[in-house]
C-alpha cells in the first residue's frame, strides 16, 4: 500500500513497510459484555494487519489482546511499571516504563489511531492526549464511562481532531476500515 503525501511532515502518511498501529483503550477492570466487544475489536485489528497497542494490563486491554493473538496478531503492551511480568498473558511485545499513568501519553503517541471502549479517568487522559496530539479518536458508545459521557462534545478549541462516535461494533469496524483505506 502506498500513500500520497510527505511522511516527514504528515504523521498519517504511512511508510509502506510499517503497519498501522491502533490503540485500544478502556477500563482495566471491566467485566461482562464489554470484554467480548473488546476481544472482537482486537481480532478485527489483527485481521486488518494492524498492530494493537494497549496499556498491557487487564480488562479491555487484555480482552483486545486476547482477540488479536487468537488469530496471530501483534499486541504491544506499554506498562505503568518496569516489571514486564505484570503484562497480560496475550501481549507479545511488552514495554516497561516505570512512569505509572504517564505512560498513557506513550500509548497514544505509539498509535496512528485510538479506539475507546468505555473507560474511566485513565481512558479520559488517553482521549485527551490523542486530542492534543492530533490522533484520530474512535469512540464506541454504549458501554459506560467516558465513551458515553463525551457525546460529540469537543474537548477544547485548540484542535479539530475528529472524534468518531460509533453506536455499534459494526459501525466502528466500518469507520476504521474507511480510515485505513485513506492511510
Amino acid at each position: 500500500m502506498t500513500n500520497e503525501g510527505n511522511a516527514a511532515t504528515d504523521p498519517f502518511v504511512r511508510v509502506t513497510n510499517r503497519r498501522i498501529q491502533i490503540a485500544v483503550i478502556g477500563d482495566g477492570e471491566a467485566e461482562g459484555n464489554i470484554l467480548q466487544i473488546a476481544e472482537e475489536v482486537g481480532g478485527w485489528i489483527a485481521k486488518a494487519g494492524a498492530v494493537l497497542i494497549t496499556g498491557g494490563h487487564g480488562g479491555v486491554m487484555e480482552a483486545a489482546c486476547r482477540g488479536a493473538t487468537a488469530i496471530g496478531g501483534i499486541c504491544v503492551g506499554i506498562l505503568r511499571s518496569g516489571d514486564l511480568s505484570k503484562a497480560n498473558a496475550y501481549c507479545n511485545v511488552v514495554i516497561g516504563t516505570e512512569i505509572e499513568h504517564a505512560r498513557n501519553v506513550l500509548t497514544v503517541l505509539s498509535s496512528d489511531v485510538v479506539v475507546a471502549v468505555g473507560g474511566g479517568a485513565g481512558t479520559l487522559s488517553e482521549i485527551c492526549f490523542a486530542w492534543i496530539h492530533g490522533r484520530p479518536i474512535f469512540i464506541l458508545r454504549g458501554f459506560g464511562g467516558w465513551s458515553d459521557r463525551l457525546d460529540n462534545i469537543p474537548l477544547d478549541k485548540r484542535r479539530s481532531t475528529p472524534m468518531h462516535f460509533c453506536d455499534s461494533v459494526n459501525e466502528l469496524f466500518a469507520a476504521l476500515d474507511r480510515f485505513m483505506q485513506r492511510t
